[in-house]
C-alpha cells in the first residue's frame, strides 16, 4: 500500500468517526497544496498550521523553503499528530483544539495556513480560533484558509469584531472537491 493510499485510507477513518471536524473523505491534493503555501517562503519566518491531517501542507510549505523547526502543527486528532510526529520530527506539533493556540506558540509566527473546517464550526468557535492565531501572528502576517464553499468561510461579523479582511487569492478544479482559498489579514 503507497503512503497516498494509506493516507487516504486514515483520512476516510477519520471522516467517519468525526465529518464535523474532519470536513473531506480525502486529503488535499497537490493543486491546493502548492495554492494554499504560494505566498509563503523561507522569508517567512514561523508558520503556525491549523489541522495539517496527514501533513499535504506541511509537505508543500517544506517545498517552498520553509525549515520543518519553522512550522508549528497544531492537530486535534491524536490518529493525525502522531503520524505527522513521525513524518516531521523536526516541527513542533501540538495535539490541541485550535482555540487554544494562544496556550502554547509563544514566538511570533510570518503566517499561518488552515485546513480547519470553518464552515461546519459556530462563529464562536471561529471566533476563538481565529483571535487565538492573530495573537500569535506578527502585524502584517496573514492567515490563509480554504473552503469548498463559494464565499469566505469567516462569517463577516467575526472578521468585522476582530478588525480582520480576507481577500480570494486563488482556486483550482484540480482538487477533490474545487477549493478556493482566502488571504486573511488585519484591516491597515
Amino acid at each position: 500500500m503507497t503512503a497516498l493510499t494509506m493516507d487516504s485510507y486514515q483520512f476516510f477513518r477519520a471522516w467517519i468517526r468525526d465529518p464535523l471536524r474532519v470536513a473531506s473523505i480525502t486529503p488535499s491534493g497537490k493543486a491546493l497544496s502548492d495554492l494554499i503555501v504560494r505566498e509563503i517562503g523561507p522569508e517567512t519566518g514561523r508558520v503556525i498550521e491549523l489541522g495539517p491531517g496527514t501533513g499535504v501542507f506541511t509537505h508543500a510549505l517544506l517545498r517552498r523553503g520553509v525549515a520543518e523547526e519553522d512550522i508549528v502543527l497544531v492537530e486535534k486528532g491524536p490518529e493525525f499528530a502522531s503520524l505527522l510526529q513521525q513524518r516531521f520530527p523536526k516541527a513542533v506539533i501540538a495535539c490541541t483544539d485550535a482555540a487554544k493556540i494562544a496556550r502554547f506558540c509563544t514566538e511570533p509566527a510570518g503566517a499561518a495556513i488552515s485546513g480547519l473546517p470553518l464552515l461546519s464550526m459556530r462563529p464562536e468557535k471561529v471566533f476563538a480560533i481565529l483571535a487565538g492565531t492573530f495573537s500569535r501572528l506578527e502585524e502584517n502576517a496573514a492567515l490563509y484558509q480554504f473552503t469548498y464553499g463559494l464565499r469566505c468561510p469567516v462569517p463577516r461579523a467575526v472578521l468585522y469584531r476582530l478588525g480582520l479582511s480576507a481577500v480570494r487569492t486563488g482556486g483550482t478544479i484540480r482538487n477533490v472537491p474545487p477549493a478556493f482559498v482566502y488571504r486573511i489579514g488585519r484591516k491597515r
